[in-house]
């Protein structure tokens, strides 16, 4: 690439540019930097250091005109000054200055109509690796015409010492500036900062072009039919939504626009921790050579041990797309013919399977509810309810009222159908009833998909008003309605009363008179 490129983004004295590498000489490079060791399927294990997962409390958007207007100002999203941020960005642009870089260049989004080009700077050979994973790789003539949209400085080996004078969170910074395309990260080299630092920033461009990005996964069926699967971590999302009957476009983050549903990435980044390959034959069998994975621990000659989290319980592994045999290979597909939000519900109170109104799926959209269990977290004794806005708030620059509303225009315009279904407990909250199968799962995903839930008769359920189906396929009706489920029904209805009045107090932060008011559409205790 030419030094001028580097010279623009403030790089000196750079040695080896090692730009756009293949995989395997990625992967070379990772084993002769010491960076990596190879497991016997023939993939990659990295370890990201004291970080094993993203810093959310160390991001900062620069406060400048015009994006300080739309950008939705508090805990999640916190203003740096310019004068901090440049600061930083010298720290960092020395930091990769001097010495040997991976550069980078990818697409972002596979809609023409869409796409961002984003190009990544690193010293580190299995970050660029990682984005490679990641992101979707150009064509050899789009590389030679590559005109990057916005710039990541990964520089991951400076910390910022001043950071308490600078009224920051620690040493670590990852930092976004808006108007000057450009992110820097230092103090941290887990990989998801990057991946997850470009969807914020998707999902600050996006809405102000009509379109909606997506904290989800979505397949696509043999007749063109769309789904897509929202849901917090551990509901479930990556493992329904890969299917050898319907082809993956995508298992994280996908936009909406005026052409349909598109895949941000060209990868998938999913969780192995006590992964099985028999449960998860798809992902189990992604691990392969161009692989990449993170934190886990090994033994033997390459062997992997999923069931061990001593590192750490968020044990990943990045891979393209192509790894999984039945994916959309374009990554978009039409608009969507169901929506599926994803919970997995501790307290054992919401249905297996439940078809929403447009006003509830705003509600439930708003809400983006699941509960942590006991063992997950110290201190943690009995289920924790989990309110992420739009099922992904940590990434959402904008108010999440502007996501929802943009979600009720499109379904309005496309008439897609809006379930919620709860991969959670039954019969009882977590340590009394019991998990929902995987299977009794699945064979409500399959009636959502092939329309027979359709032909259901529906009930409304007290207090969260919920219609579920009477009868579906060869479930037994008795976990349909989830009282049924519980031998003690006067303790149901208190834990039920119980997470509604969760629910209302979670969603009273949305009705500040400027947004539209969706809350008569959730729970009303003694309904």
């Amino acid at each position: 690439m030419k030094l001028a490129e580097l010279e623009e983004i403030g790089l000196k004295n750079v040695g080896n540019v090692y730009h756009n590498l293949s995989y395997e000489e990625l992967i070379q490079h990772e084993l002769d930097n010491n960076e990596c060791a190879l497991t016997k399927k023939g993939a990659t294990a990295v370890d990201t250091g004291i970080f094993t997962g993203r810093s959310p409390k160390d991001k900062y958007f620069v406060d400048r005109e015009p994006s300080n207007k739309h950008i939705a100002w508090g805990d999640i999203n916190k203003k740096i000054s310019s004068e901090i941020f440049d600061e930083l960005l010298i720290i960092a642009q020395e930091q990769l200055s001097n010495k040997d870089i991976y550069v980078t260049d990818v697409f972002c989004g596979a809609s023409a109509a869409s796409k961002r080009s984003v190009r990544f700077v690193s010293e580190i050979a299995w970050q660029s690796h990682f984005v490679k994973n990641m992101f979707i790789r150009p064509e050899p003539p789009e590389l030679e015409v590559f005109k990057s949209d916005f710039t990541v400085l990964n520089a991951c080996k400076a910390v910022n010492d001043k950071w308490k004078e600078h009224g920051m969170n620690s040493e670590v910074f990852v930092l976004f500036d808006v108007e000057r395309n450009i992110a820097i990260i230092g103090g941290t080299w887990y990989g998801g900062e990057m991946k997850k630092g470009i969807f914020s920033m998707m999902n600050y461009w996006l809405p102000l072009e009509n379109k909606l990005p997506m904290h989800c996964s979505a397949n696509v069926g043999e007749n063109g039919d769309t789904a897509l699967f929202f849901g917090l971590s551990g509901t479930g999302k990556t493992t329904l939504s890969t299917d050898p009957h319907r082809a993956l476009i995508g298992d994280d983050e996908h936009g909406w626009d005026n052409y349909g549903v598109f895949n941000f990435e060209g990868g998938c980044y999913a969780k192995v921790i006590n992964l099985d390959g028999k449960s998860e034959p798809e992902i189990y069998n992604a691990i392969r050579t161009d692989a990449l994975l993170e934190n886990v621990v090994m033994y033997g000659e390459g062997e992997v041990d999923y069931e061990d989290s001593s590192k750490t319980e968020n044990t990943r592994v990045s891979y393209p797309i192509e790894h999984i045999e039945n994916h959309e290979p374009t990554l978009h597909a039409g608009h969507p013919k169901n929506i599926i939000f994803l919970t997995a519900d501790a307290f054992g109170i919401l249905p297996p399977v439940s078809k929403l109104t447009k006003e509830q799926a705003m509600y439930y959209f708003l809400s983006g509810y699941t509960a942590k269990v006991a063992g997950t977290e110290r201190g943690i004794t009995e289920p924790v309810a989990t309110f992420s806005a739009c099922f992904g708030e940590a990434f959402l620059p904008l108010h999440p009222t502007e996501y929802a509303k943009l979600l009720g225009e499109k379904i309005d315009e496309h008439g897609s159908n809006v379930y919620l279904v709860n991969t959670g407990w039954t019969g009882g909250i977590y340590g009394v009833g019991h998990r929902m199968s995987i299977k009794d799962t699945r064979a409500c995903i399959n009636a959502i998909l092939d329309g027979s839930i359709q032909n259901s008769e529906f009930d409304t359920t007290k207090t969260f008003r919920l219609h579920v189906p009477r009868t579906l396929g060869g479930l037994n009706p008795e976990i349909l309605n989830p009282r049924n489920a519980w031998k003690d029904k006067d303790e149901f209805d208190k834990t039920r009363d119980t997470l509604a009045e969760m629910f209302i107090e979670n969603y009273k932060k949305y009705n500040d008179g400027e947004h539209e008011d969706y809350s008569p559409a959730g729970p009303i205790v003694g309904s």
